[in-house]
């Protein structure tokens, strides 16, 4: 399961990505539209614009806007940001790996082949499924 936090940034990033033009949107509207708690969303926020998916702007017309075009943000991107890996035990992690301790060897485990066939599934379709891709519905 993705944390709520992921779901919030999703969220969120749909809102920004499905905006007209290129006019910053306050945070108090994305909480509001996008229905998530506005405490919550600026620590979601910070975060996306620490990971160059979104940028802000101070002042009476400021807010936050897309940075990275939304057909290149994954939702890989998004889930390493908030969750960290895809996969579901450590041994198997691209990107997050650690040896399992209750494990003699990797290479002839049946656990590892199998969460490594989960990884590789759920990895293949979150990459294929963009930002722009969730604001048009279609891949």
């Amino acid at each position: 399961m993705i944390s709520q936090k992921t779901k919030y940034a999703i969220k969120a990033l749909i809102y920004l990505a499905g905006q007209e033009g290129d006019m910053p949107v306050r945070t108090a509207d994305i909480s509001r539209e996008a229905s998530i708690p506005k405490k919550f969303l600026e620590q979601i926020l910070l975060a996306l614009k620490h990971a160059g998916m979104v940028a802000s702007t101070q002042g009476s017309k400021g807010g936050y806007y897309m940075l990275k075009d939304p057909r290149r943000i994954t939702l890989v991107d998004i889930h390493r940001v908030f969750d960290g890996p895809i996969a579901l035990v450590p041994c198997v992690s691209l990107n997050f790996y650690q040896p399992c301790k209750d494990c003699e060897n990797e290479k002839t485990c049946p656990v590892n082949w199998g969460m490594a066939i989960v990884r590789d599934k759920t990895l293949a379709a979150m990459k294929r499924i963009t930002v722009h891709s969730l604001v048009k519905r279609q891949l």
